[in-house]
């Protein structure tokens, strides 16, 4: 039941801790692939990071860390999906880009490769529509930095089948995760939860009812969260909020999920967040 080789698509900073966290902890061999070799090599640079890290802090020895480097091999060929037992894609969150990736590699995997995907948001349901295995194919929804981050979102899409789900769940609790499993619905749990509580921080700043820092005080000091909801939307940057709040206002239909005006017009001033060293704050140039 266990997958003996993993194939990992895209080489950003969500990809790479999957990479390493697959290698390191199911003991996968993993092909990490994406296009462009820059992103390639920044991902080696990454999880090299993510390496001296764990051992630094007494989470891996020296030569279970070199065992685990040694799995993890980097391509820019979709063709090396071939040899895969489960896919896992984290590419960029558009619908599109997704489906023609999933297109490529349903006719380049064998017929049993379990396809899953990292999004936050989309439908998984929509995505399997790309391939002819909807019954192998769910949302493995990781969250950054998926080698440190304990929880696990697990979603099926309409077709698929209990024995994917319980494989799913088998190599979650190998990776170490607490998992929980949500409705294919926009959002899911965690995003639509999350998304809208920044949103709705983006509307009391719009209407003034106080500062940035004060609205991210109530809720750091007053429900205990590690970062407020403003600060947050900063650090995941505010085009993606924008992006997830309309899959969720489309998806649902529901004016409760509109996007929040200011957050609409910070984007079109190109004001994202750290990335671009100024949002719902400024930081002196960017991140």
């Amino acid at each position: 039941m266990t997958f003996s080789t993993i194939f990992v698509a895209g080489a950003g900073f969500m990809g790479s801790g999957i990479a390493y966290l697959a290698a390191s902890k199911a003991k996968a061999r993993v092909l990490l692939y994406d296009i462009y070799p820059a992103a390639l090599d920044r991902a080696r640079q990454a999880i090299e990071k993510m390496g001296k890290g764990s051992l630094e802090k007494g989470f891996i020895t020296a030569d279970e860390l070199s065992e685990s480097m040694k799995r993890i091999k980097q391509t820019d060929s979709d063709k090396d999906a071939a040899e895969a037992d489960l896919v896992i894609e984290a590419i960029a969150e558009d619908m599109q880009a997704k489906q023609e990736l999933y297109s490529l590699l349903d006719k380049t995997c064998k017929p049993q490769t379990i396809f899953a995907s990292n999004t936050s948001s989309l439908s998984i349901t929509a995505l399997a529509s790309a391939t002819r295995r909807s019954k192998q194919f769910i949302g493995m929804h990781f969250f950054s930095p998926a080698h440190i981050m304990k929880l696990l979102e697990i979603i099926p899409g309409l077709d698929t089948s209990v024995e994917t789900i319980e494989r799913i769940r088998q190599l979650g609790q190998a990776l170490g995760k607490i998992i929980i499993g949500s409705r294919d619905m926009p959002g899911f749990i965690t995003t639509r939860l999350g998304m809208v509580l920044i949103n709705e921080a983006a509307f009391a700043l719009m209407e003034r009812l106080s500062t940035p820092e004060e609205i991210d005080l109530g809720m750091t000091l007053g429900y205990n969260h590690p970062m407020g909801p403003l600060a947050l939307a900063d650090f995941v940057g505010l085009d993606i909020c924008l992006h997830i709040m309309e899959t969720l206002y489309h998806g649902f239909g529901d004016p409760k999920y509109r996007p929040c005006p200011l957050l609409r017009q910070l984007v079109a001033a190109g004001h994202l967040g750290r990335k671009s060293g100024r949002g719902f704050y400024e930081y002196g140039g960017s991140a």
